[in-house]
């Protein structure tokens, strides 16, 4: 019988790409024995050797960065000078993944009642990373590297939209680390379910929230230890006393990065009334300067979304938001051929549309009118999601409480928090369980385990 395949498109012409044959259960599994069996020596590998290891994949997907950022635009559209920086990126952060590492592998060592406690951190053994689309090479990488700097293997399932991304970027890990550490499968939900009821001992999954209570659901047999990040609808208020051009700067470049498909994307926008005229009026300056264009071009800075299906979810959203009596400033148009979708600014929002209660993932600037802080706050909190926020005014105290009031992992102020350096990335409520990065992040990629001796 023949396997099944992946028909990837390109969402920039909406023609299909090559087909990519799924990995069956019995692959799955094998995938999963070949990482353990290497896991075991890496574990035992020091940590410096392995550091040194990963320093070179790092370095490898960096000089790749040219032919990874063709990939990406090809499969799911992004703007090819954004592609190769997404693929950079990695370069650029590895010493900050390996000081981490260090930190959580540490012994903590402590006496009281004449007891010497020690705390030693082990790896877990294998994890299983199923990445999405929209940063198919960070993504997984962030969660890949933690993985493997902690001394665990893994195996990883790109997005079924970006397999071609997915296995070039695997090629380098097998060319670059011991034979078997990091596995790769291929295919749609039925792979990822396989993946999750295998024989791994955690998973690290980025997606949406009822694929994650889907895994959460099929990990509690086994208790695998989980990271997952699902989804965000990121407030960013702005109060008076702000800089406004540089809100309003922020705010078109945050809703609209990537076509809005960013997980940290700025999806609500809740300004009080006393400025909201005049941002209203800058924003909608700036994104009607915004043109589509052919994502491989250089000159290219808004691209088209990844999918048919991710476009007509946003149009959805943008006709319940008219139904509901919503102003559209500025009113995007879906162009073909591909999936592009121009940006759009709409006011006067409800709290029944779905563009204010569902993550939109979109390019979208969806405003809202607050009479006061205090209402303000209430907007931003009022969401099952908490992933980031931001928000910007008078710098000082005062805007130091309003922040920290703000029920999210990740809160900038009078900034993004893209750039943020040192903190876990971290969601509350609904958008996620556990998280990444940091000391604290690396830790969950590692099992403590206590020693208890008299003190001598």
């Amino acid at each position: 019988m023949s396997p099944e395949r992946l028909v990837p498109h390109n969402p920039a012409t909406g023609q299909p790409l090559e087909p990519v044959d799924c990995t069956t259960p019995e692959g799955v599994r094998e995938a999963v024995a070949r990482a353990r069996t290497a896991q075991r020596a890496w574990a035992n590998t020091a940590a410096d050797a392995r550091a040194r290891q990963v320093r070179a994949l790092a370095q490898a997907i960096g000089d790749h960065a040219d032919a990874l950022g063709r990939s990406i635009s090809e499969e799911m559209g992004k703007p090819i000078r954004e592609a190769r920086s997404e693929a950079r990126s990695i370069a650029a952060r590895v010493e900050s993944f390996v000081r981490a590492a260090d930190q959580a592998l540490a012994d903590d060592d402590g006496v009281e009642s004449g007891i010497r406690m020690r705390v030693r951190w082990r790896p877990l053994g294998v994890v299983g990373v199923i990445a999405p689309w929209n940063y198919p090479v960070a993504t997984p990488s962030n969660l890949l590297l933690s993985a493997l700097l902690t001394g665990n293997a893994a195996v990883f399932k790109p997005s079924e939209y970006t397999p071609h991304t997915g296995a070039l970027l695997h090629r380098l890990y097998a060319e670059t680390l011991p034979e078997g550490l990091v596995g790769l499968v291929q295919g749609a939900a039925k792979v990822g379910a396989a993946l999750v009821a295998s024989d791994v001992d955690m998973i690290a999954f980025t997606g949406s929230i009822a694929t994650g209570q889907a895994i959460m659901r099929e990990a509690a047999a086994t208790m695998k230890r989980l990271v997952l990040e699902l989804g965000g609808k990121d407030p960013m208020l702005v109060l008076p006393g702000a800089d406004l051009q540089a809100a309003a700067r922020h705010a078109a470049d945050e809703a609209l990065r990537n076509a809005g498909q960013v997980c940290v994307s700025v999806e609500r926008i809740i300004v009080h009334a006393d400025v909201a005229a005049e941002f209203t009026r800058r924003v909608a300056e700036l994104v009607r300067a915004v043109k589509p264009g052919d994502p491989r071009e250089e000159s290219t800075a808004f691209g088209p979304m990844a999918s048919a299906r991710q476009r007509d979810l946003v149009l959805e959203q943008l006709a319940d938001a008219r139904r509901h009596g919503a102003t559209f400033v500025v009113e995007g148009q879906a162009q073909e051929p591909g999936y592009y979708l121009t940006p759009t600014v709409v006011t006067d929002l409800k709290p029944e549309m779905t563009l204010v209660k569902d993550e939109t993932f979109g390019p979208v600037v969806a405003i809202q009118v607050a009479r006061d802080v205090e209402e303000a706050v209430q907007l931003a909190n009022d969401t099952r999601y908490g992933l980031g926020a931001s928000v910007w005014g008078a710098p000082g105290p005062e805007l130091d409480a309003v922040a920290d009031r703000i029920e999210a992992g990740m809160v900038g102020v009078n900034r993004g928090l893209s750039t943020a350096a040192g903190g876990p990335w971290v969601g509350w409520k609904m958008s996620g369980l556990g998280y990444t990065r940091s000391v604290a992040g690396m830790r969950h990629f590692l099992q403590p385990q206590s020693q208890a001796r008299r003190a001598e």
